[in-house]
């Protein structure tokens, strides 16, 4: 009987482009949730009203949703590294006019209304440069990578991203602290400069097959089609959109830190890097004990675990218990992401990467910012400790519906 092959925890980092990326993108990814948490605080702060945080997910889904097919068409047809290095620049724009908002000159000739008015502006502008670099770092992963180590390469991945998150959360919170907003803006364009020189060292990744903009929409079509089709990652990106949907406790962290667990920013600092936090032990544990059976099963258990953390987040009154059930959502969040990352590229064709990580976008981005939107909106409807519980409860909802439904998610292993 032949032994199944050693598993190399580091095998696809020892390619140098491929720690490029994660260099870059790690840094990157820092900056831009340092931007994230500094702009529900700041919104917080400027309206006192969480209906306000809400609308903050809103400005920027509405573009990344909207141009995600589109921008996979153009993903796919297009030199990814040059696609991405405009990407990071926009972003530099973007940080450096927050900075410019943030400023005495602003401060001095306009009211709070406009301030506020001001920055969903600019987050609009992020939405739509999301909707275009999001999925490129998706799609370069397998043109770097062999395929026998993109499972590890997408824990690795999900791990970069899962660090630098839980990074620039809490160095944002302790940055409004100590920098004020208009440092910490500015902390964040050096931050994004920076791993700007780092994906410069990856070498261009050349265009599909797709030619000519007579052929847009029929891309467009063949992209929806291919997922549509792949009934696992279907029902795996659909799970992630509605639990994050409906259990996005994270947008309301402003309020639980200043008004419930009277924390400030320290603590909301914390709080936002919490479930990260976990996320990360997560990943380094797949890291060197990938998941080898059931993970379809393993999937569903693990979303169901993070609804359950979100209930005992919303009900909770102790700063302690409140960060423990954000971290363990995070533990949990991460198998849920590892397993959807791992099948969609072990199960997409090189030539529709591009299309199938901006349909695989729309389903995350969408989760993640209309969750806030959902959050901000409940928590006006219905006060802020009930909506976390609903939302916590309605997650567990949707993993019972998906148990039932979706029996090749269920039955699903790689």
């Amino acid at each position: 009987m032949i032994s199944p092959p050693k598993n190399n925890p580091f095998a696809s980092v020892r390619i140098v482009e491929f720690r490029n990326l994660l260099m870059g993108r790690f840094i990157f990814i820092m900056g831009l949730r340092m931007m994230a948490t500094l702009v529900g605080w700041w919104i917080y702060i400027l309206t006192n009203d969480p209906f306000a945080i809400g609308l903050i997910g809103l400005s920027e889904v509405v573009p990344a949703v909207s141009l995600a097919l589109y921008a996979g068409h153009v993903i796919d047809q297009s030199e990814k590294k040059w696609l991405l290095l405009r990407g990071v620049l926009l972003y530099i724009v973007a940080a450096g006019l927050l900075a410019f908002i943030s400023g005495h000159y602003v401060a001095a000739h306009f009211s709070h209304h406009w301030i506020a008015i001001f920055i969903y502006s600019v987050i609009f502008g992020t939405g739509i440069i999301r909707a275009f670099t999001g999925p490129v770092f998706g799609s370069m992963i397998a043109y770097i990578v062999p395929r026998s180590h993109l499972q590890n390469a997408t824990t690795w991945n999900q791990g970069t991203w899962l660090s630098a998150s839980v990074t620039g959360h809490a160095l944002g919170g302790f940055a409004i602290a100590g920098f004020g907003i208009t440092g910490t803006l500015v902390t964040v364009c050096v931050l994004i400069t920076t791993s700007f020189f780092f994906m410069v060292r990856i070498e261009k990744k050349p265009p599909g097959t797709i030619k000519g903009a007579v052929r847009t929409w029929e891309s467009v079509k063949e992209g929806l089609r291919f997922v549509y089709h792949t009934k696992e990652l279907l029902s795996a990106i659909s799970l992630d959109l509605f639990a994050v949907l409906f259990g996005g406790a994270v947008a309301l962290i402003p309020i639980y830190a200043r008004d419930i667990l009277k924390v400030g920013p320290e603590g909301f600092g914390f709080l936002n890097g919490a479930s990260d936090l976990g996320s990360i032990f997560m990943v380094i544990a797949l890291t060197f004990f990938p998941l080898r059976k059931h993970q379809g099963k393993t999937l569903l258990i693990a979303v169901a675990g993070f609804g359950a953390c979100i209930i005992v987040f919303g009900i909770s009154k102790l700063f302690a218990l409140s960060f423990l059930a954000l971290m363990i959502s995070g533990m949990l969040d991460a198998i849920s992401v590892v397993v959807r990352g791992t099948i969609s590229q072990l199960k997409t064709p090189d030539h529709m990467r591009g299309r199938v990580m901006s349909v695989t976008s729309m389903f995350v981005n969408s989760s993640n910012e209309l969750g806030q939107f959902e959050s901000g909106m409940m928590a006006k409807l219905m006060g802020t400790i009930t909506s976390v519980v609903f939302g916590g409860s309605m997650t567990l909802m949707v993993v019972f519906y998906t148990w039932i439904k979706s029996p090749a998610l269920r039955k699903m292993e790689y």
